[in-house]
């Protein structure tokens, strides 16, 4: 079969690999009819995820079509149509318990496929822990609809649930990209008084500003007047950081009033200072770290029911076969370029 795979540090290679095998009583084989690529891609190819092992297929966003399920899974069945989880969870231990499953203590636990294990940038994908890692797609739901379900969409539905907003609050969100926009998408969802996102780029204020009239946009250099200006008690309630740039940290908290939430959705490239004498009193709480992406089944009702679509960021799309030029305009963000879809062979 055809599997992108990180060669070397700097190289992907198309290469023609065996199809994967059931091993593991809970694993199941999926027909990748439909994946995407990810910022989390480039930093492999890159060489900035040591735990990256080479010879790995990459991608972990898709969907597809159950082939095979191992003799432990009950409820799935070949020929079901899934979103695949971007994590790999148990569902059995503590953490897992507790829906904290981006901390799954399991050996294959967290961001494996197309990591750690091969992923989904392939004909075929084994997904480990299938009952937990993979939904089932309502069938009025599209492949293209239900792509960003198991990543960025979980991540923008968890980072809002643990936001705690309220319908009093001015949310702050950093960062409009296609994880900024899904995170816009799930705060729209509560009902907050409103919304102001921070983006740089001119092309994705653009984009926001077409799609959400109700949301109100500002670029980094005026953010902290422009939210003082536009919220009721002297800066955000609510602080949701997706950007991870040089200075998003530190315009998060800055923008925050007192007693404020600020959520650290972003991945940064080193470590953020805290300036505690600097912001001490402005008793802030900092939530952090990886999305629990277990509420795939939610977020699939919430599309079905026409409340969450994410098929405007889907500009582009390429076949399997001509991966590595979806990766090059992916990479160079040229041609209005937000997210790629790549179109798996018919099965």
């Amino acid at each position: 079969m055809l599997a992108y795979t990180y060669t070397a540090p700097g190289r992907f290679e198309l290469l023609d690999k065996p199809r994967p095998a059931i091993l593991h009583p809970r694993d199941a084989i999926v027909r990748v009819t439909l994946s995407s690529i990810c910022t989390s891609d480039l930093h492999i190819k890159h060489g900035s995820v040591p735990r990256a092992v080479p010879g790995i297929t990459v991608g972990h966003e898709m969907v597809g079509v159950v082939e095979e399920v191992g003799s432990a899974l009950t409820a799935l069945h070949p020929g079901d149509r899934v979103a695949v989880n971007v994590e790999t969870f148990c569902g059995e231990c503590y953490f897992c318990r507790h829906g904290w499953v981006n901390n799954c203590t399991d050996p294959q636990g967290g961001w494996a496929l197309g990591c750690r294990i091969d992923g989904g940038q392939a004909e075929y994908v084994r997904v480990p822990y299938a009952d937990q890692g993979l939904t089932p797609i309502p069938p009025s739901v599209t492949d293209r609809q239900a792509l960003f379900v198991g990543d960025i969409l979980a991540t923008g539905y968890w980072a809002a649930d643990i936001s705690q907003i309220t319908a009093e609050d001015t949310v702050l969100i950093i960062g409009g990209g296609p994880t900024g926009i899904c995170t816009l998408q799930c705060v729209l969802l509560q009902g907050p008084r409103r919304v102001i996102l921070c983006e740089k780029d001119p092309l994705r204020l653009a984009f926001v500003r077409a799609r959400y009239p109700q949301v109100l946009t500002v670029g980094p250099e005026e953010a902290a007047d422009f939210v003082r200006a536009h919220s009721d008690h002297g800066g955000a309630d609510r602080v949701l950081e997706v950007a991870g740039g040089a200075d998003t940290f530190s315009l998060a908290w800055q923008c925050a009033r007192p007693n404020a939430i600020v959520t650290v959705v972003a991945l940064y490239d080193g470590p953020q200072v805290l300036p505690l004498p600097e912001m001490y009193g402005k008793n802030l709480t900092f939530k952090t770290g990886g999305v629990d992406g277990c509420r795939c089944g939610e977020i699939l009702s919430l599309i079905a029911a026409g409340r969450l679509d994410t098929t405007s960021l889907i500009t582009h799309t390429y076949p399997l076969a001509d991966i590595a030029a979806a990766y090059d305009l992916f990479e160079s963000r040229r041609d209005g370029v937000i997210k790629v879809a790549i179109q798996g062979p018919e099965g």
